[in-house]
């Protein structure tokens, strides 16, 4: 852990923005390849927690922070929303938590609902959903249910490196297949390439597409920001890839944060439409609960230079507070910092020829058969 004595002028952005001393963050050698900084405990923990040195020295033995995955075993995995800002009213989630650490993830403050800590256990504690595609099938073969474009990873990313071994995505994607009914995926990893053999059928019938969120081109910037999500180069090789099959796929620009990545937006979707991305998307920062704190903390670990620059403009697109939830402008923002990202990025994306979205199919859905109807002889 640092000492007050070495801290210097570092503890100065930490004080500026109320954040209190550095000391209270997880020491830099255990936290190597993670995004957030600290492990302090969610909102719904009666008692607050958090790692600090004693003064002998307690924390220097402890080991690097590992994965630990849990099994969760999925009695139902379709969630429906009716919020006006997104393009689909069904979604599922394989992975609660993401090991691609990335500082700013809106999902991060979910955590909290499984007695974990928004920071550093959301990228540590990952809970696998068990069974999920088994549940799957029995949700989507009930009575009377009527297909509808189901949304992979709204909230974590399906193709998080606990992919390659659990497999829990494909599985999904394997029960949808049969079933004839429309995907649609959101991820910032090339693994998604992995399962071409399923998306390319399925988007020829016009059941599937994808979206890959390109957040910089800067190798350095993307470590720090996104620590164990694929490079920039590998996210635009699978956008090449996707294409060249014949999938739809489309580039978020998300999130767009002020003085950090906003001056990539055009480059982004150039380099975006080169490689065959036909749809483009961007969202603005979000910051909600916990997230505020542990965002804070990066930007001064990062860019103790300019952190209260960064939270000034984010104020300004928010009407003053660093997070509102109101629907229609979440996603956006408001004021005229808002407007002229909004304007740039609607002018670059009609220079570049970026259409509107694809609309899948969801009259080539047949419905999975249930036990005892596949018994049946007639």
């Amino acid at each position: 852990m640092r000492s007050l004595e070495s801290a210097g002028s570092v503890l100065q952005p930490y004080r500026a923005l109320g954040l209190g001393a550095p000391e209270s963050l997880i020491d830099p050698a255990r936290r190597r390849g993670r995004g957030a900084l600290s492990r302090k405990s969610g909102r719904f923990e009666p008692h607050a927690r958090e790692e600090a040195d004693d003064g002998w020295g307690s924390l220097e033995d402890l080991s690097a922070l590992e994965t630990r995955v849990h099994l969760e075993k999925a009695r139902s995995v379709v969630t429906k929303n009716d919020s006006p800002d997104i393009a689909f009213d069904r979604s599922v989630n394989p992975y609660r938590g993401c090991e691609h650490g990335c500082a700013y993830c809106y999902a991060r403050p979910s955590h909290a609902f499984v007695g974990y800590s928004p920071g550093l256990d959301f990228e540590t504690e990952i809970f696998v959903k068990d069974g999920a595609a088994q549940a799957l099938e029995r949700e989507i073969s009930a009575p009377g249910y009527v297909a509808k474009t189901l949304a992979l990873g709204s909230n974590t990313d399906p193709y998080q490196p606990l992919e390659k071994r659990h497999r829990v995505t494909r599985g999904l994607l394997e029960v949808l297949a049969r079933a004839n009914h429309p995907v649609g995926i959101v991820t910032k990893s090339a693994l998604v390439t992995r399962d071409l053999d399923i998306l390319a059928p399925m988007a020829k019938k016009g059941l599937a597409k994808v979206a890959i969120s390109v957040t910089t081109l800067d190798g350095d910037l993307a470590r720090r920001m996104e620590p164990r999500a694929p490079q920039p180069r590998l996210r635009l090789e699978a956008i090449e890839k996707l294409a060249a099959a014949g999938v739809p796929v489309s580039v978020l620009v998300a999130p767009i944060i002020p003085a950090i990545n906003d001056a990539e937006i055009e480059t982004i979707l150039t380099r975006a439409r080169a490689c065959g991305a036909s749809e483009a998307g961007y969202v603005l920062l979000r910051l909600p609960l916990e997230l505020r704190e542990i965002f804070s903390e990066w930007l001064c670990e990062h860019f103790p230079d300019r952190a209260r620059h960064v939270l000034s403009l984010i104020r300004q697109t928010r009407e003053g507070k660093l997070y509102d939830p109101s629907f229609e402008t979440r996603m956006t923002g408001e004021g005229p910092y808002a407007w002229m990202i909004g304007r740039r990025f609607e002018r670059a994306a009609e220079k570049l020829g970026f259409g509107q979205g694809a609309r899948l199919r969801c009259d080539l859905f047949s419905p999975p058969r249930r036990a005892a109807e596949q018994l049946a002889l007639f």
